[in-house]
């Protein structure tokens, strides 16, 4: 044999194991699947009962909620004569309990459960 034939003659073997491969992977694949029906009468699929409702979330307000909502500007938070969809002083500030009337602070995130 020659160096061509060589060659070629390993190129075949190496063509003929690859194929040899896919074919014994091919087989072993499609064995492995059942075609059987079921035998007998089958149990009615029993229907899944109703999940209770979800608990709602908590309602989230405060200034930067009700500036950043949709359709709202933020900046009108700031002007004083906005229109009043975006609430009063009222709404976004906290106040002091024990002294009436006293504010402490602005809400930025309310959270109320």
């Amino acid at each position: 044999m020659t160096g061509k034939n060589l060659h070629a003659w390993n190129e075949r073997k190496n063509m003929k194991t690859l194929i040899i491969a896919i074919l014994a992977a091919l087989a072993t694949t499609v064995s492995a699947q059942e075609f059987r029906a079921p035998i007998g009468p089958q149990k009615p699929v029993r229907a899944m009962a109703t999940p209770p409702p979800l608990l709602q979330r908590p309602a989230v307000e405060g200034v930067i909620p009700r500036g950043f909502s949709d359709g709202r500007n933020p900046f009108q938070m700031l002007n004083p004569w906005a229109p009043a969809r975006y609430g009063t002083w009222v709404d976004s500030t906290s106040f002091d309990p024990n002294h009436p009337g006293k504010w402490n602070g602005i809400k930025l995130f309310e959270i109320i459960f």
